[in-house]
């Protein structure tokens, strides 16, 4: 009879006294059904980067005050969960003795780095375990590396073999029997470790605590996994860049696997196929509402053919092998793969012609750097021309049956119309089409397909509420990832506004600052200009003007409204740049000392006496077309703006005649 339960906690959810108090009802929850709880948990929230951080400043022999921060972390948890036994410290201690090893020897090796590594989970099931006893619970540690053995991979590199393996799943009746023999309440394990064959620490790579769980659920044929994170579950998007994300109340395994290998963080990849094979539901659940919805993840949900989600993932790399000898050759392809298979990558997406293999390698699930690039493209070489593109970003539509609403695709196809695409792939199981895209595009494209894919969708058994809708003003929940509208909050006052005086348009200023402050982060960049077609109300245009901005005019009457509305300003901040002006409003933008921004060379042609003696900027057309649609693309053949590239030679030339010195350069293409 299947009786445990394995509950994964991330590190968010070990992190404070709330926290492990939720931790406590959750297991008490479990016990009051009859049934086990297998406790897996994460190292405390930084840890595992913090740990990171010391082995690289060890090498300098600089990493004393980020170790004394580490065990800081850990004292404060354990005061603050009122624990007076020794937990973490022999731990802490041997952390201590392998750092020192480092810096002794000015480096280190994939076997101590997972030595290291490997003391976040140690040390945070530490106080976890005497934090439950506290509680009245008769609670045990149990080192998760007594029954997770990693395979032995014959091509694995050292470091791939100790920071990255893989176990072993299959129900294990050994396993089961020495959990049931410690007769606890409640166990508490780790996630992330194993060991390898021969004894050693092996890592199952970042993220791997959910794998642990899974492994650990299918070894002893658990009754269900439950996975508790700072979220209620899977979304339709990424919630933290798309809050109108709408929560998918039911999964298949293979829905899940799709949108946790496509870059859907809340699941790691791996930890999908242990429980599907084993047959063992999986759930989601929030950590600060237990009684929130969640995410259901098991056999069957509706067959209706749908996109379900939206999932973008960075870090991916573009191999593309180009052969014209490719075609009808025998074996050639077994050739290529051989060569991935020898350096130990996984490959992700295929896309192949008569003369051309495209791929891609995802970073997160292979250990790569620029020298294994190096060697991959060399040894490639002797098949074909390769080439590396990167790092690019996928962007995957996942549902089932995803061939037959291809028709229903086309304004999302559209979006595409003037991007990069490296490789696009209809996945065999039907269940994701995914774009491999360039790292720049992919946030603003998932932010507009989600809208054309979700905006008109209501609350089913599928989909359940938004982000948005589930947060509310002082839900501690939020977290500092994720922005919420400013009007989200201020929804009351504006209801109120509303009602007094009608349909009107409100702006906050915070925003307006807020965004302000972020273009004058940007580097290399000294003079930010705002467009006045943009929004041209007073009490933006003040605001703008007192963050110290300048003003991008393309008439005169904006130029006075400017100086109207921030008396004072200098009138330097003015940038006149407009199309087809009179030539009366280029002497007044002189007089009033604005800079000048030329897009033509018929007013310099035929007025040289307005310019002789002046400073200009001159807008050139660079000859490309860019834009959401063609009617806003305003460069290329059949543009009216700016100066063609032909041109030139006989701008230099009216210059040098009429005495005019070009200071700037400018260009727009749409």
């Amino acid at each position: 009879m299947k009786n445990h339960v394995v509950l994964k906690f991330g590190g968010t959810s070990v992190s404070s006294l709330s926290n492990w108090q939720n931790i406590q009802k959750a297991v008490e929850e479990v016990r009051s059904k009859g049934e086990k709880p297998i406790v897996v948990c994460s190292a405390i929230s930084q840890v595992s980067n913090k740990l990171e951080n010391i082995i690289e400043l060890a090498k300098t022999g600089k990493h004393q005050e980020i170790l004394d921060d580490l065990e800081k972390r850990h004292e404060d948890l354990k005061n603050e969960l009122s624990i007076e036994e020794k937990t973490y410290e022999n731990e802490f201690e041997d952390l201590r003795r392998l750092v020192t090893a480092i810096a002794l020897i000015g480096e280190e090796s994939p076997q101590l780095r997972a030595r290291i590594m490997a003391k976040g989970e140690l040390m945070s099931t530490a106080i976890g375990a005497a934090f439950m006893r506290k509680q009245g619970l008769e609670s045990k540690w149990f080192d998760a590396r007594s029954i997770l053995t990693s395979k032995t991979t014959r091509r694995a590199t050292i470091a791939q073999t100790y920071l990255s393996a893989t176990c072993d799943y299959q129900f294990c009746e050994t396993s089961l029997n020495l959990l049931d023999s410690l007769e606890a309440d409640v166990i508490i394990t780790q996630g992330f470790i194993a060991r390898s064959v021969d004894g050693a620490t092996v890592l199952l790579g970042r993220g791997g605590s959910d794998t642990s769980a899974a492994y650990i659920a299918s070894k002893v044929g658990a009754k269900r996994l439950e996975i508790w994170t700072s979220v209620p579950g899977m979304f339709t998007a990424n919630p933290s860049q798309i809050p109108s994300a709408r929560m998918l109340l039911n999964l298949d395994y293979e829905e899940a696997q799709e949108l946790a290998s496509s870059g859907a963080k809340v699941l790691h990849p791996r930890c999908i196929e242990p429980v599907r094979n084993a047959q063992i539901p999986l759930r989601i659940r929030w950590t600060d509402d237990p009684k929130a919805p969640s995410t259901e993840i098991g056999l069957t949900t509706s067959s209706t053919p749908q996109v379900k989600a939206i999932s973008t993932k960075k870090g991916i790399h573009v191999i593309s092998m180009e052969s014209m000898g490719m075609w009808q050759q025998v074996g050639y392809l077994a050739d290529i793969f051989n060569v991935f298979k020898d350096h130990n990558l996984s490959v992700d997406l295929i896309s192949t012609s008569e003369s051309n293999v495209t791929v891609t390698l995802d970073a997160s699930s292979n250990v790569i750097d620029d020298g294994m690039f190096e060697l991959l493209l060399s040894d490639l070489s002797s098949f074909c021309r390769p080439r590396r593109f990167g790092p690019c970003a996928s962007l995957s539509l996942v549902g089932k049956q995803i061939r037959s609403i291809l028709h229903k695709l086309g304004p999302v196809l559209s979006a595409f119309e003037d991007k990069q695409i490296y490789l696009m792939s209809q996945a065999a199981s039907d269940l994701n089409l995914t774009f491999t895209i360039s790292e720049e595009e992919v946030e603003k494209l998932l932010k507009s397909l989600h809208e054309l894919l979700f905006s008109n969708i209501s609350g089913s058994k599928t989909f359940g509420k938004t982000w948005t809708e589930l947060f509310s003003k002082g839900n501690s929940v939020l977290n500092s990832n994720t922005e919420l509208p400013w009007w989200v909050e201020r929804k009351d006052q504006l209801l109120d506004l509303h009602q007094n005086q009608g349909p009107l348009y409100v702006y906050s200023k915070g925003v307006i600052r807020n965004r302000i402050d972020n273009l004058k982060k940007l580097p290399a960049v000294t003079r930010i200009n705002y467009a006045m077609k943009a929004n041209p109300h007073k009490e933006v245009i003040k605001t703008v003007a007192d963050e110290g901005l300048c003003f991008d005019c393309v008439s005169l009457n904006e130029m006075k409204h400017v100086l109207e509305a921030v008396p004072g300003i200098d009138a330097n901040r003015l940038l006149f740049t407009p199309n087809f002006a009179p030539i009366e409003e280029y002497e007044e933008a002189f007089k009033l000392g604005a800079v000048v921004n030329l897009d033509s060379l018929h007013p310099l042609e035929h007025h040289p006496d307005v310019f002789k003696g002046k400073q200009i900027m001159v807008r050139l057309d660079p000859g490309v077309a860019k834009g959401h649609h063609k009617h806003v693309r305003t460069a290329g053949v059949q543009s009216k703006f700016g100066v063609d590239l032909g041109q030139l030679d006989k701008l230099i030339q009216l210059s040098k005649t009429y005495d005019v010195e070009i200071t700037g350069l400018h260009a727009h293409v749409g």
